[in-house]
């Protein structure tokens, strides 16, 4: 019996070796579970759109020389203006202080609802192109009972001109001007009718400086004529605008151009 119980136990100790229930615990391994990297996710383009409108309204505008400025934009909404019935137009919103005409398919922009003078006036205002390639300021104005249009940055992003003289646009009279724009700068426009002359200036620099007399004034054939008699569009662009201001003046800033 006491060999048989014997023969039992070395049978099952066997066993349990066999099976590995002997065998000591390995060691945890020390190494570090690798972690899974979540990936950056690029800011949205409208992300980066509100961030460039946030640090453009964020700086100073130029100081205005002379006197008696009206301002046309309260800074807050579109009092005194409308949205102007372009089709395809693009949203026109108030944002951060600023004007944002949103891109259109092709024109988006505003009409201003008050009374304007005709002759004798000084137009100024801040633009900025924030998105898009051509002009990101077309400023309709009256010149007696005719109208013109500043072009700021069109045909492709850099033009400047008036159009139309003599029926002839922006990219093809006296006044064609060439500027190399940036996106997301401000640029201080402005535009003075008078008597016999159209003046204009980009930041400090004069750019326009045409005699009107025996001179046929008109608007480019098309939607912009829906921007009279006083307005502001842009052209598949998005645009911001601030600081739109309008005073009364004598005559113009400088002596006429030398005849070529």
């Amino acid at each position: 019996m006491g060999n048989s119980n014997q023969a039992s136990w070395t049978f099952l100790i066997l066993a349990l070796a066999l099976a590995g229930c002997g065998t000591p615990p390995k060691e945890a391994s020390t190494a570090p579970i690798p972690v899974k990297e979540t990936p950056t996710l690029a800011p949205k383009p409208e992300d980066r759109a509100s961030d460039l409108l946030k640090d453009a309204a964020s700086k100073p505008s130029m100081p205005l020389e002379g006197e008696g400025w009206q301002s046309l934009f309260d800074g807050q909404s579109l009092k005194g203006w409308r949205e102007t019935a372009f089709a395809g137009r693009g949203q026109v919103e108030c944002r951060f202080g600023l004007l944002l005409f949103n891109m259109g398919d092709p024109f988006t922009g505003l009409n201003f609802t008050n009374e304007v003078p005709e002759l004798n006036y000084e137009v100024t205002l801040d633009a900025m192109r924030v998105s898009g390639s051509d002009f990101f300021c077309g400023l309709t104005v009256p010149v007696r009972e005719s109208f013109c249009s500043l072009i700021v940055g069109g045909w492709g992003g850099s033009l400047v001109g008036i159009s139309s003289l003599n029926g002839m646009d922006a990219s093809e009279n006296e006044t064609t001007k060439y500027v190399s724009f940036e996106q997301g700068r401000w640029y201080r426009i402005r535009l003075r009718v008078t008597e016999e002359r159209i003046e204009a200036w980009i930041d400090k620099e004069k750019l326009i400086n045409v005699v009107t007399t025996r001179k046929r004034i008109s608007l480019r054939p098309g939607e912009i004529e829906l921007s009279k008699p006083f307005g502001i569009a842009s052209w598949q662009t998005t645009a911001a605008l601030r600081d739109i201001k309008l005073r009364r003046v004598d005559g113009p800033a400088d002596p006429p151009p030398k005849e070529e």
